[in-house]
């Protein structure tokens, strides 16, 4: 029976390991799978913890509690309905099996359980000292010394968590076993117990966050704080508050307060209440702080810091309440006192933090507010507390969230559903603005209190046609015309001075009277494009007409119609004036009509723009009240409750005007002379030129001045000319930015050399920006030479503990080995020795040096120093050797020994001061004295023995030895040798017979330092050599000298949140996933040790193992450091949580010192030191009070359901970090009275406990799927509510931070209070650094790119643009300014797919200011694999196009004034714009040109003259072609290089990056930004497109390539090389065919870039045995019919439907199929050039040549034709098939030999026919319906198959050519890993892979 007993253990322990691998957390039992419907209302798993804990102490104990436990699920689930409840009873009841088991078959007596346990209890409090601990604790508290005390907790502060975890299990076993137990004896005892812990406020509470509201705690030593205590004191329930019912209990053992009575009349959830009261106390706490902290015994917060709580938390109420001209809840801040202030921010979060989707509508929760304030203050006026009817239900229940927030839930996702998942049109539902716009106008009052069910707003809508609430006040149609209205000052303005410009040029540059009388023509021009935008206004408003406000609509109309007649009339008198041009001016009435209006509307445009935008002149219109001037400003500009007040500083504006003006003084002259001036004279010989003999049948330009002609030539000109300024912008902006950049002293410091230069000014640097003032305690300025080195001294033993922390985590990190780091470390500069010490690699081999340069003297003592002091850390080592070996000297000995060292420096400073200090010493022997030197230090470096303490006193004594016979001069050796003293210790043998050694920490110190500096021979100029450690090093010591605010002390500082959504990307990397290998045979692990191969040598000798894998496997730590090192090299969750636990290491570090400095003298640099300060509560406790960190993992719950490995990566997380939360929405199934099966949804908190499992502190329970909207917004917006502090920093889970830069946060934050304008920031701008760019060219490319865009580009958006937005990751928001106003983003499903930008809109919109800055930086990663890129910039163009639609877009665009409103286009939609017309202009310039060719009129026109207006062709192509290979993309991005890297390294990239390919890069990232923008205007689509963030080294199968650019690029291309053979076959040029590869060499370019680029960027894509590989992969999948549920990777058929479905609506149709037509053109030119028509014009020609095309169709329909019929019919078809093909080969033959028809015909035919059935297909693809009701869809299928294969042919033949040659493939591997290559590494075994690396190595 033991056998199988012990078997048994064996196979749970293996099944344990299996579920435990990949994460080092020790396997507990049951304890830990408890589900999550049994733990939100009970402690079992607290009580099977507690079990396992004292499992080995007491079975029979930890078997009372298992089965308490078991008890306790029973009595919660008895028929284990919940999820995993049955499998839970189940295992748990084995447990209690087998330890009833282990009990011998003993009987048990249950009845005795409540003794043992009571027993136990006792025994357990005695063995942990647990009540003289907290006897000990109460002492100090009331002594007032728990501070001084804190040391002594500290050791212990783990286990005593673990201890009172275990006490609260058996106290709460006891309470419930005790009810059933007799009143007298050990039930009286337990009564007794309870009661005392009650009374005594014992810390056996539950789960906290942060604050231990419920009862003290010994394990932090945040509520000792006296402000934390004043904020508790100022919530707590007085007798002034009415009274609450007797029934009533209150959580835990706390005092009642002022959430207590908002719980019971309101009905808010438990944990809302406790989430929020903790937020209240901290957020008055840290307010209090900023103010000075209360110092007496009973703290009370200052009434100042309530009042900022208050306007902080209510501002947007305010603002609410004024903008609807209705009375706020209060009358005035004076007639309200703190208490009700108090109530009334409690109220307000208290809605906020259970709102859940609401809080998307912040305007809704301001109407909850107003409503619920006012029951609270009707409430508070009685003596008694009652229900708010508001929240009460009709069965007496009390719920605001049933009552409130629920049916608004409802409503929005009903709403949310008709979106049909993203596919619907944004007209058809209503989307979170719409909901929250109701609440902008008094008609939101019509919704009454309690809200009316029945009210439109609470509408729900059918799922199909039904009656439905309408939109708000804007409507998304999807429509390029969005672009216009949004921006149509911008068009109105470009197409004005293209009329003006090409007016004064058709004059002749004259400026006359008649030119100016032409130049009027500007006026209906204008007047026209006003009515357009009003038109539009009126247009695109359908589908809010039902709900829109009145005057809302009644403004459309009057603009409407005051635009029309205006444009009539003006254009009317224009007219007219035209008919009288020839008239004398002064006899023209139409004339002086026409100026006096056009003068009129002008002057009064003018004033408005003036008065509304002008900053000086804003609040002038602010102030007037005037009705008729209120008109018509209510006419120019439409008032929103959003978007008020958009005006900026007066020099901030004068700044962006001058910017915008010196680009306009670039554009319009360089489109005067080279764009339009040039083609006037064409223009005009054109139109006059007679009649064109056309060599087709002309349907348009014969009888109409060639007018076709004139636009072919004109529209590519005017295509460039619009997308050209933002050719200026750029340059400019880089220009500008790298001014600015150079003033912020960015790029002083950018190399190693120059951190060793100037490493000397580092400290003071240091200590004056990144010091508190509670540290520095002394004057700076002034001081005398004695008292500056003082401060030197003192800034280094500042600087040093920080300087250290840091080299300290590059050790860490692995950056650095273990000699770099003592070579990088700083003495602590605290010890007696005056100098100030540097870090040994400043000093390493100076020395050395400075000893050569003594042997080499033959010059003064004078010449001798200044040569040394050349170099001026040369000089610092032979001061501190000379000081150092003085010091340890007299420290050694004593007595006659003592006298000796006294006497010898005394002569050798005498000589020094006399300047003889050549003639005193023979300083040839300097080698000789110094090597018995460094033997003595090398014997004190070791722990003492007597052998050891002889061998140093005979080392000293050969050390004086030396010195007195060889090293100093005859005449002072002769005094020694007969100094009376010295000579009879030395006849006794008493002198350095015995020495002292060294015990001060301080001499152990400069021994070894000392040792180190004379040892070390090899110069440290090369130090680190780890280039992303010098990286660093170098920008934290350049920031030193940035600008940037004084920090604070850590206790006055902002406290901040960091706040990162994840949902179910790689958390960690587990074992199998490092060494799994691909298809060639490399791992993970593999590839990152040749990518890192310093890090991994670093990596091992940190954890003291071999780089055997066996070795690294043997013991869990070894593999689990392993997992990190390499998670910490990938875009994983958990280098993101190491990076932002760094804020909380730094406060703790700073808080250290600070907290040290209460008490110590600064005088003295000893106190700064800043050991064991990771143990020190007090800094614990104060990091914490200032930040936290919250993971919004939001399957964390489904994920640790099924056991997924990345629950278990995020608990190891949590357990690795104490101060981590992680938020998750939990799913519950609950079952219904009548057995239906309902979900509850919660958002939960949860921590590590001190067992190392989940602790679950919040559980808010959630109206439903929280996710409606977008999931990243909505994720982030479930867990808001467990953010803390002031602000909160958005951090994807892709990014990084650095020890060096979290020090400078407290900086950061203080940019809140800084000036940068009008108004305080609200979104601060942090510099990323991209850290995936070190080892692929495309790495590289997208690492440049966005490093300019986060650097320079962001810089001149914030200054002088001030149109910078969020752009995601870094920003640090203003958290209460944000969530109050809707929160850090929008979730609206489509249309906010790049939600992070819209907080950016909502912040300015709502008087906000975003600002950036450059002293400080997050590590951010990026795509790396050109797959990944493309999607990555997909998303982000998709996202671009749904902007285009949106209401913010289109408010900031009408609302800015017109030089901000030019920068905030270019910088956003207007960007992809441009993008967009550069395309274009390819294709404008190659179809007129195509136009010409086939028409004949280039050559005619050529014929008769030169008038082609080359000139402004070559500038167009010029352009376009530059920005088309992204040099103007890389503009910014070289004077980045420039002024961070200097000219020589930036001069350096760009030619490398050239010959990489970089042009072939940036333009096939044209067409895909072109593409995806484009297509989402037209047609919807934008989704988040998964780009994964791996590392990507992998060959990419063709196929996979083909479905993803077939359609972006590859049928583009193909049109285009199309249009280039048609202009080479047909065209006219001058100078033949070189001439026409010339004109058109930007194009062939873009098409062979977007063919190949791929396969250039593709790893192996020109390796033979892979390339054949790939066709075999390519056909299968072309062939492969697919069928219901074959994904689009496997089959042709499935990616074909697919790639059809965003044509979903008739607009779509419509639009596609004129956007098709343009097909038609190819056959239709080509037919008319064929030998066989001659010159015959005929349309019959062209008709006959469908009938041709049919032929082919049918006879392609005979070839593929394969019914499934008998056997006789297909031998029948076959026949058919082989007398066709016979019948068509003679055919052709018959035909070429009897008619005109040539060879050459028929390749043209082909060229021709293509086009037309590509046209074919497009318009069956558009029309899918009709072409499948008539039944062609099938012959559609196979069309369309054939020219996939077509296409992958063209494709897949170049890229097999050049596989034939092997050497291709080692230049594109060279071509795609440079960087790697330059480092070193070995890129060609990761090509080659680690199995063909093994087989090499076994031959």
């Amino acid at each position: 029976m033991a056998r199988v007993y012990e078997n048994w253990e064996r196979l749970v322990r293996t099944v344990l390991r299996s579920e435990q691998r990949g994460h080092e957390r020790i396997p507990s039992g049951i304890a830990g799978a408890v589900p999550d419907s049994l733990q939100r209302s009970t402690d079992i798993n607290a009580i099977l913890n507690a079990a396992d804990e004292i499992q080995s102490e007491d079975p029979n104990v930890a078997r009372i509690l298992c089965e308490q436990a078991y008890t306790m699920a029973q009595n919660l689930d008895p028929k284990s309905d919940g999820r995993g409840v049955l499998q839970f009873k189940t295992g748990l009841m084995s447990v209690i099996k087998q330890k009833l088991a282990k009990k011998d078959g003993g009987q048990i007596d249950r009845n005795r359980d409540i003794e043992l346990l009571w027993d136990f209890y006792n025994r357990y409090k005695r063995r942990h000292r647990v009540d003289d601990i907290q006897r000990e604790e109460q002492k100090w508290r009331e002594t007032g010394t728990f501070s001084a005390h804190i040391g002594e907790l500290e050791g212990r502060s783990s286990e005593t968590e673990r201890v009172f975890a275990t006490l609260r299990a058996l106290i709460e076993v006891m309470e419930i076993l005790n009810k059933d137990a007799a009143p007298g004896g050990v039930g009286r005892l337990i009564m007794e117990e309870l009661r005392r812990i009650k009374m005594s406020n014992a810390p056996v509470s539950a789960a906290y966050n942060i604050v231990p509201l419920d009862a003290p705690s010994l394990t932090t030593a945040i509520g000792h704080f006296p402000e934390v205590r004043g904020a508790i004191s100022a919530i707590r329930y007085t007798e002034h508050f009415p009274r609450l019912p007797a029934d009533f209990e209150s959580s835990g053992q706390r005092d009642f307060d002022m959430f207590d009575l908002l719980e019971y009349v309101f009905g808010f959830q438990k944990d809302n209440i406790r989430n929020q009261r903790e937020h209240v106390i901290l957020t008055l706490a840290n307010t209090q702080s900023r103010l000075g902290i209360p110092f007496e015994a009973d703290p009370k917060l200052d009434d100042r810091a309530v009042r900022e709580v208050f306007l902080k938390v209510l501002d947007n109420y305010i603002k609410w309440c004024r903008y609807l001209r209705i009375r706020l809840v209060w009358n005035s801040l004076e007639a309200i006192n703190k208490d009700r202030k108090l109530f009334l921010v409690s109220l307000y979060l208290c809605i906020w933090g259970e709102a859940a989707n609401a809080r998307f509508l912040p305007e809704c929760i301001c109407y909850i507010f107003h409503h619920m304030a006012r029951e609270l203050d009707a409430i508070l006026d009685h003596g008694e507390v009652t229900h708010a009817a508001s929240c009460t239900s009709e069965d007496g229940s009390v719920s605001f969230l049933v009552q409130i927030i629920s049916p608004i839930y409802e409503t929005v996702k009903a709403e949310a559903e008709r979106n049909n998942n993203g596919k619907a049109a944004h007209s058809e539902w209503r989307n979170y603005d719409d909901f929250n716009e109701y609440f902008w106008t008094p008609a939101c009052f019509e919704l009454s209190w309690p809200m009316k069910r029945d009210s439109p707003f609470l509408l729900k809508p059918k799922l199909k046609k039904g009656k439905r609430t309408g939109k708000s006040s804007f409507v998304e149609h999807r429509t390029f015309l969005h672009l216009y209205r949004s921006f149509h000052r911008l068009w109105i303005f470009l197409i004005v001075m293209f009329q003006a410009l090409a007016i004064i040029a058709f004059n002749d540059g004259k400026l006359n009277m008649n030119t100016f009388k032409t130049l009027l023509s500007i006026g209906p021009t204008f007047a026209i494009m006003n009515f357009l935008e009003s038109a539009l206004d009126v247009l695109l408003m359908f589908g809010a007409y039902t709900t829109a406000r009145g005057m809302a609509i009644s403004r459309l109309v009057i603009r409407f119609l005051w635009c029309g007649l205006s444009s009539v009339f003006v254009l009317y008198v224009y007219l007219k004036l035209m008919e009288e041009r020839n008239k004398n001016t002064a006899d023209s009435l139409y004339f002086r009509i026409y100026v006096l209006v056009l003068g009129v509307y002008a002057g009064v445009r003018l004033l408005f723009a003036l008065l509304l935008k002008f900053p000086l002149c804003h609040r002038l219109s602010e102030m007037s009240d005037h009705p008729f001037f209120q008109f018509f400003k209510w006419i120019y500009e439409e008032r929103y409750f959003v978007g008020r007040g958009l005006v900026e500083k007066t020099t901030d504006y004068m700044s962006y005007v001058f910017y915008w003006l010196v680009i306009f003084a670039c554009k319009f002259p360089f489109a005067y002379f080279l764009q339009i001036k040039p083609l006037v004279q064409p223009t005009k010989t054109i139109m006059n030129l007679p009649r064109l003999q056309y060599s087709w049948h002309d349907l348009i330009s014969k009888s109409n001045n060639n007018v076709l002609t004139i636009v072919s030539l004109w529209a590519p000109v005017v295509a460039i000319y619009i997308m050209d300024i933002h050719i200026w912008y750029t340059i400019l902006s880089a220009i500008y930015g790298a001014v600015m950049g150079a003033r912020a002293r960015l790029g002083e410091i950018r190399s190693i050399e120059m951190v060793h230069k100037r490493f000397k000014s580092f400290p003071e640097a240091f200590v004056r920006n990144l010091v508190s003032p509670n540290v520095k305690r002394m004057p700076f300025d002034g001081q005398t030479s004695e008292t500056s080195h003082n401060n030197n001294k003192t800034y280094a033993a500042i600087f040093s503990p920080f300087w250290n922390e840091i080299i300290k985590s590059l050790r860490e990190e692995d950056y650095i080995s273990n000699r770099e780091m003592d070579l990088l470390s700083m003495p602590s500069n605290t010890g007696s020795l005056k100098l100030v010490q540097w870090p040994l690699f400043l000093l390493s081999s100076k020395i050395l040096l400075a000893i050569d340069l003594a042997l080499d003297c033959k010059d003064t003592q004078a010449d001798l120093w200044n040569r040394i002091c050349k170099d001026e850390y040369m000089a610092y080592a032979v001061q501190e050797c000379y000081s150092s070996i003085e010091k340890i000297l007299h420290s050694l000995v004593d007595g006659e020994g003592r006298l000796w060292v006294e006497r010898v420096f005394r002569e050798i400073n005498n000589s020094i001061s006399e300047g003889s200090l050549v003639i005193t010493l023979s300083l040839k022997k300097l080698p000789i004295v110094l090597s018995r030197f460094t033997a003595l230090t090398g014997l004190l470096t070791r722990n003492p023995t007597p052998e050891l303490a002889k061998g140093a006193a005979k080392a000293v004594y050969d050390f004086y030895d030396v010195v007195t016979h060889e090293l100093l001069s005859p005449d002072l050796r002769e005094q020694l040798d007969t100094w009376h003293i010295l000579l009879r210790a030395r006849n006794e043998g008493r002198l350095f017979s015995k020495i002292e050694w060294p015990k001060d920490l301080d001499i152990k110190e400069q021994v070894k330092r000392l040792h180190l500096l004379l040892t070390v021979k090899d110069s440290a100029a090369n130090i680190p050599k780890n280039l992303e450690a010098r990286r660093r090093l170098q920008f934290f010591t350049n920031s030193l000298f940035m600008d940037m605010p004084q920090a604070k002390p850590v206790c006055e500082m902002m406290p901040f949140c960091v706040f990162t959504p994840y949902y179910s990307e790689t958390v960690l990397y587990s074992n199998s996933e490092l060494r799994v290998e691909n298809e060639d045979g490399i791992s993970v692990l593999f590839y990152l040790q040749k990518i890192f191969p310093d890090e991994w040598e670093n990596f091992l000798e940190r954890i003291g193992k071999g780089d055997s894998d066996a070795e690294l496997q043997e013991n869990s730590t070894s593999a689990l450091e392993l997992r990190f090192w390499a998670s910490y090299r990938g875009q994983t969750l958990a280098r993101t949580v190491r990076g932002m636990m760094y804020y909380r290491r730094a406060l703790m570090l700073q808080s250290c010192l600070e907290r040290r400095s209460v008490d110590d003298d600064f005088s003295s640099p000893a106190s700064f030191t800043a050991q064991g300060f990771e143990l020190s509560r007090e800094a614990r406790a104060q990091a914490d009070i200032k930040f936290t960190y919250v993971v919004s993992c939001q399957i964390y719950g489904q994920q640790k359901q099924r056991k997924a490995p990345e629950a278990a990566d995020i608990a190891l997380l949590l357990h690795r970090n104490e101060a981590l939360r992680v938020a998750f929405i939990h799913v519950e199934d609950c079952s219904g009275p009548d057995g239906t099966v309902t979900r509850e949804y919660y958002s939960k908190l949860v921590k590590a406990d001190a067992h190392g499992k989940d602790q679950e502190i919040f559980s808010i329970k959630l109206p439903g799927d929280p996710k409606i909207g977008e999931g990243k917004p909505e994720n982030q917006n479930h867990a808001v509510i467990f953010t803390r502090g002031d602000a909160v920093q958005t951090i994807d889970m892709n990014q990084d931070n650095y020890l060096e830069e979290a020090m400078k946060m407290r900086n950061l934050l203080e940019e809140f209070r800084a000036n940068h304008g009008l108004r305080a920031p609200t979104i601060l701008g942090v510099r990323e650094h991209v850290f995936t760019g070190s080892v692929s060219s495309l790495a590289w490319f997208m690492s440049n790119q966005e490093t300019s865009f986060v650097t320079l580009g962001q810089r001149v958006l914030a200054n002088p643009l001030k149109v910078r937005m969020h752009y995601g990751h870094p920003d640090v928001f203003d958290r209460i300014f944000h969530v109050t106003r809707g929160g850090i983003s929008k979730a609206s499903r489509v249309i906010n797919i790049s939600e992070d930008i819209y907080a950016g809109f909502n912040s300015t919109l709502r008087q906000g200011n975003i600002t950036h800055h450059e002293y400080i930086q997050v590590g951010k990663g990026r795509d790396v694999g050109l797959n990944q890129i493309a999607l990555f910039e997909g998303k982000v163009a998709g996202g671009n196009g749904e902007q285009a639609l949106s209401r913010d877009v289109y408010r900031l665009g009408q609302l800015f004034d017109f030089f901000r409103m030019l920068s905030f286009y270019f910088t956003t939609v207007g960007y992809y714009v441009c993008t967009m017309m550069t395309v274009l202009t390819v294709y404008v310039f190659l179809y007129g040109r195509a136009y010409l060719a086939f028409s004949g009129l280039d050559e005619g026109i050529s014929d008769q003259a030169d008038l082609m207006g080359n000139t402004s062709l070559e500038s167009v192509l010029n352009a376009q072609f530059l920005v088309q290979i992204g040099v103007f993309t890389a503009v910014p991005m070289i004077v980045g290089f420039i002024l961070e890297a200097g000219l020589l390294q930036a001069v350096f990239s760009f030619i490398t990056m050239q010959l990489q390919l970089c042009s072939v890069f940036f333009t096939f990232s044209l067409g895909t930004r072109t593409h995806y923008f484009g297509r989402t205007i037209l047609h919807g689509g934008a989704k988040y497109r998964a780009t994964g963030r791996g590392f990507v080294v992998r060959h990419i199968k063709f196929a996979e390539n083909y479905r993803l650019y077939s359609r972006s690029h590859f049928v583009k291309a193909l049109e285009v090389a199309l249009l280039l053979s048609v202009y080479l076959a047909y065209g006219y040029t001058d100078g033949g065919n070189v001439s026409f590869v010339l004109v058109t060499l930007s194009s062939w370019f873009l098409v062979i870039s977007w063919l190949f680029a791929p396969y250039i960027f593709n790893p192996s894509g020109f390796e033979w045995q892979k390339t054949v590989e790939d066709f075999d992969d390519w056909t299968s999948w072309l062939m492969y019919k697919g069928g219901v549920g074959v994904k689009g990777d496997n089959s042709w058929e499935s990616w074909w439907d697919e790639e059809q479905m965003h044509i979903q609506t008739l607009r779509g149709r419509i639009l596609e199929t004129i956007l098709s037509l343009r097909f038609i053109m190819f056959q239709y030119g080509i037919v008319y050039k064929l030998h066989l028509t001659g010159k015959n014009t005929s349309i019959a020609i062209y008709g006959f040549s469908w009938v041709v095309l049919v032929g082919i169709v049918l006879i392609f329909k005979i070839f593929t034709l394969s019914p499934k019929t008998s056997t006789n019919f297909q031998l029948v078809l076959r026949f058919m098939q082989g007398v066709t093909a016979i019948g068509l080969i003679v055919a052709l033959c018959m035909v070429v030999l009897f008619t005109d028809l040539s060879v050459a015909d028929l390749f043209a035919s082909i060229l021709a026919f293509i086009p037309t059935g590509w046209l074919i297909l497009c318009l069956a693809i558009t029309w899918k319906k009709v072409v499948k009701s008539l039944g062609l869809w099938d012959s559609v299928k196979e069309f369309a198959r054939m020219y996939d294969a077509g296409m992958g042919i063209l494709i897949f033949a170049p890229i097999a050519i050049m596989s034939w040659f092997p050497f291709v493939s080692t230049f594109q591997s060279r071509l795609l890993f440079n960087q790697a290559f330059s480092r070193g590494l070995e890129i060609s075994l990761i090509l080659a892979g680690n199995k063909a690396n093994i087989e090499a190595s076994s031959f």
